[in-house]
């Protein structure tokens, strides 16, 4: 078997935490400065039924590519219609994008990413825009060999296509790769579909969905990683 000599990240709740009172304080900003006379709990509602069209549309075979940008302005746009008030989806799509951009790194991140790299090979692989991925990379402040997004791939997670560009630009092989993320659906699934080993950060202890294919490994913390990469390199 080959030994793990990558580990490959998921960004948002993995390695930096995209809290919900984060996109709170982006919706109260959009509702007053437009003007639209409603709270921003109220168009945050909204926003988030609104948005599970674009989270089927990006992941139904065939249908055109659509970046976050251009999810979240359609989306915008349907929960503005649902509110019945007018307003500016670009404006708020791009007010989303640019919040998005210095989210904050768990407080074991650094520490724990340093070690790590001190062994490992190290990547970042996340469904992202380039516009919020990068300049949040660059708050983190530590260097991957690769950094993929999936508007670079023009491919979404749980879908194969995402993780085999990683896997063709590290120039190795599946069985070589850990992915680390915090999503049943979109990490687990979508990297053990193509033959990584999988790492499901679960912080709050939810539970497993048995519909979807269980993690080779659970962790709460990402100090935990030394010791599953070393148990995955002797399985």
């Amino acid at each position: 078997m080959p030994i793990i000599t990558t580990v490959i990240f998921d960004m948002y709740d993995t390695l930096v935490d995209n809290d919900r009172n984060r996109w709170s304080e982006t919706f109260d900003e959009i509702a007053r400065t437009q003007g639209l006379g409603i709270t921003g709990q109220r168009l945050g509602e909204e926003w988030h039924a609104a948005e599970e069209g674009f989270k089927t549309r990006r992941i139904t075979p065939g249908a055109p590519f659509e970046s976050y940008f251009d999810g979240w302005r359609s989306t915008f746009a349907d929960a503005f219609t649902r509110l019945g008030v007018t307003g500016d989806p670009a404006a708020a799509a791009n007010k989303a994008i640019l919040d998005l951009s210095d989210r904050q790194p768990f407080p074991e991140t650094r520490g724990a990413l340093e070690f790590l790299q001190e062994s490992w090979r190290t990547a970042v692989l996340s469904n992202a825009d380039d516009r919020y991925l990068i300049p949040n990379l660059q708050l983190l402040g530590l260097n991957f060999e690769a950094v993929l997004s999936s508007e670079a791939a023009r491919c979404y997670k749980p879908m194969p296509g995402l993780f085999q560009t990683m896997l063709r630009r590290l120039g190795i092989s599946a069985a070589e790769a850990v992915y680390v993320g915090d999503k049943q659906f979109e990490d687990v699934q979508g990297a053990g579909g193509v033959g990584m080993h999988t790492v499901w950060v679960n912080r709050a202890g939810a539970g497993l969905n048995p519909a979807l294919p269980e993690p080779a490994f659970q962790i709460r913390s990402l100090l935990e990683l030394p010791t599953i990469l070393t148990e995955a390199s002797q399985t």
